[in-house]
């Protein structure tokens, strides 16, 4: 999630646990602890430019790595002890320390795997990019109520009100799962209001939300395997809508790029980046020099729509080279007004 809401949720967690003297200090070290496992976005290559995904969210990321975290910011604390800045901390013991730290370090890994985008827990043991899917990267329904009462905590130094604000968050993610249940009941129902079946599903929160939701399944069927893509509103107090189904092929290789052999590093890229968007490629365009683009079609700017947000850009003229990174979202000033009328199922048909 946001850098923000990361550390907001780690001093949640370490004044959960804290004693009445420690609330303060386990409030300011928890919340830049929370935050430290995303510097692994400094790990990219100027040649490479695939480097930064394989590693982002990846072993700094993992529940294994977290009492290593835990030691090493022990470590980097110590020499502080004898300064002004110890002074917050300087009371409680090495070891008492280290276990704040951790709680609030393995906070961060956990609250991204309940984001869309994939993060390894069990690293080195899976290379398996978890995600499920229960809220955006950046949702304020979880931030803004959660800051609040964890402000309180530190404020009267009471880990009642830190608990008050773990309870918060934890509720708030309890109904990501109701939803997220939801959406995909509602893609198959979809589905089959089609005649088809679908054999793969994924439903993720948009941002800001838990309302609105992108469903992107597959269907294999006598024309082949297709993808679809659609917006979804599951109702609770009202129908379930949806928009209208976009539907397209799945990236082939050896149907768009027939000249590009399989052992080239071209194509060790593509087969990189299919790994990190769990096989949800396709292929978005040719360029003016031949290159084609593939994207990531789990994302897109509005839930409805094909246009990924991202993706690679492969040159079969020099399959020796890596693939480029490539942003792909192209901002109109229709797409804001336009998602929030989804968002209060405006333009969304009802599903019966």
């Amino acid at each position: 999630m946001d850098p923000l809401t990361q550390g907001v949720v780690g001093a949640i967690a370490t004044q959960a646990v804290a004693r009445p003297e420690e609330q303060r200090a386990a409030a300011g070290l928890g919340f830049i602890a929370a935050t430290l496992a995303d510097l692994d976005v400094l790990i990219r290559s100027t040649e490479d430019p695939l480097l930064f995904l394989e590693y982002h969210r990846q072993f700094t990321h993992s529940l294994f790595f977290i009492p290593i975290a835990a030691a090493c910011l022990v470590a980097l604390l110590h020499p502080l002890r004898s300064t002004r800045v110890g002074t917050l901390f300087r009371h409680i013991p090495p070891w008492r320390l280290g276990i704040l730290l951790a709680v609030a370090y393995g906070t961060h890994g956990l609250l991204d795997a309940c984001t869309t985008y994939g993060t390894s827990l069990l690293w080195p043991l899976s290379e398996v990019r978890v995600a499920w899917n229960l809220v955006g990267v950046v949702d304020p329904g979880i931030t803004l109520p959660a800051g609040f009462l964890i402000t309180v905590a530190w404020r009267r130094r009471s880990s009642r009100w830190g608990r008050a604000a773990l309870a918060w968050v934890l509720l708030y993610l309890s109904l990501g799962v109701v939803q997220h249940e939801r959406a995909e009941r509602l893609v198959h129902r979809l589905a089959e209001s089609r005649g088809e079946v679908a054999t793969r599903v994924v439903a993720k929160p948009t941002l800001l939300n838990l309302v609105l939701w992108r469903g992107v399944w597959r269907t294999d069927g006598p024309s082949g395997t297709l993808y679809h893509v659609a917006a979804l509103r599951p109702g609770s107090l009202a129908s379930d809508r949806v928009s209208d189904v976009q539907s397209l092929q799945p990236l082939a290789l050896d149907r768009e790029l027939p000249e590009l052999a399989n052992d080239s590093v071209a194509a060790g890229d593509v087969e990189r980046f299919r790994h990190f968007s769990d096989d949800w490629l396709v292929a978005v365009e040719r360029d003016d020099t031949g290159r084609l683009v593939v994207g990531d079609l789990r994302y897109a700017l509005l839930p409805d729509q094909v246009r990924p947000l991202w993706g690679i850009r492969v040159d079969p003229r020099h399959p020796e080279r890596h693939v480029e990174f490539a942003t792909l979202r192209e901002v109109h000033p229709e797409i804001g007004p336009r998602f929030w009328a989804m968002i209060r199922g405006r333009g969304l048909s009802e599903l019966p």
